[in-house]
């Protein structure tokens, strides 16, 4: 099974200077990679594949030799990106969407991650040896378990350091059996409503910070561009967006591991956010909320503890009765449901999640 085990690095000085020059070399290759394939499907209308790509690793190297000083593997994985931008692109233009998001070039710090797909690496306790880099020291906070597959190095925005391991893990860690299912209704107003009655409030960690980033922001934006003042004015802004995004996760973890704790059988609605948030009107709050990454971290950690999660088709679990199956239309300002056919009368949140919990057994009854 698949598993990530991140931790902060700690490297000096010097190795910062390394591993901002690798990532500027390395955008540098990402950069002529996209300029080839664009060029010669606009040129000569001719699609330029991943191994033509890497082909041109060799003669990139005699016209710039620093390109030497970065990892071979680490080069490869960048022409290997660039591929999946493409597919991505080419599959949401056969989808149909509107902006379908051509593969764009990367600027100055725009760049953020190596990774060390296959060797080039070795781990000793907490410290990391790293092909043309060396070692160094990162915070181990708990131990690597399973094989590493994949290594990947992120500067954040804030400019802090990053390991990422990607380990096929063998060892499960199986919870005492339980037969208790849960439908989950992920909402606005309310972060999740349970089957079982729960509610779990909305912490909407951006609209709290919200004030702060305007401000931060603005005083950002008043500056010279370039000037020394206005570096440090966008690391502040970059330190409030990063603890937003750390409370954020921190939260889908720690509420993702108290339902796999609970709970048996999880069903969730499944969801298309993209499509969700073309709706303006809502699209910071859905953003904020995050479903997709509390859906992400149930699912990983429920395969590890023995459990089960279940997607179902969210259509019409908010106006189906969950008493007597009828179709009972309401717009999102009811927020009660009252049933004329069997006089049910329940919070609007609480009867979806009940059909979701319904839903999630019966398809674990088809399957």
């Amino acid at each position: 099974m698949p598993k990530v085990f991140r931790y902060r690095l700690k490297p000096t000085r010097a190795q910062v200077t390394v591993l901002n020059r690798q990532l500027d070399l390395c955008r540098w290759v990402y950069n002529e990679t996209l300029a080839m394939r664009k060029n010669s499907f606009e040129q000569e209308g001719k699609s330029v594949s991943y191994f033509e790509s890497k082909r041109m690793l060799p003669i990139w190297k005699e016209s710039k030799p620093e390109l030497s000083t970065v990892h071979s593997q680490v080069l490869q994985d960048v022409v290997l990106r660039v591929n999946l931008a493409f597919k991505a692109f080419f599959r949401r233009v056969q989808s149909g969407e509107k902006d379908p998001g051509y593969p764009r070039f990367k600027g100055k710090n725009r760049y953020d991650s190596i990774s060390y797909p296959q060797s080039g690496f070795s781990i000793d306790g907490n410290r990391l040896w790293l092909s043309k880099i060396g070692e160094i020291k990162f915070w181990l906070h708990r131990p690597i378990e399973g094989f590493v597959k994949r290594l990947t190095i992120r500067r954040s925005a804030t400019k802090k350091w990053y390991v990422s391991f990607l380990v096929e893990e063998s060892i499960n860690h199986p919870l005492a059996p339980s037969q208790k299912v849960v439908g989950i209704d992920m909402g606005i107003l309310n972060f999740a409503v349970l089957s079982d009655g729960e509610v779990v409030d909305n912490p909407r960690f951006l609209l709290t910070d919200e004030e702060g980033l305007k401000t931060a922001q603005s005083k950002r934006d008043k500056l010279p561009k370039g000037s020394q003042k206005r570096r440090k004015a966008t690391k502040a802004v970059n330190h409030l967006y990063e603890r937003v995004a750390n409370r954020r996760d921190n939260f889908a973890q720690q509420v993702s591991r108290d339902w796999i704790n609970r709970y048996g059988t999880i069903c969730f609605e499944d969801l298309n956010i993209t499509k969700m948030v073309e709706n303006h009107n809502l699209a910071k709050s859905i953003l904020d909320a995050a479903w997709n990454k509390l859906v992400q971290y149930t699912s990983y950690k429920a395969v590890d503890a023995g459990r089960r999660v279940v997607l179902v088709n969210p259509a019409n679990t908010s106006q189906m009765c969950s008493g007597c199956g009828q179709i009972v239309r309401k717009d999102l300002s009811v927020r009660v449901h009252d049933c004329p056919h069997c006089n049910l009368s329940i919070d609007r949140d609480l009867n979806a999640a009940l059909n979701i919990a319904r839903l999630g057994l019966q398809s674990l009854a088809l399957a």
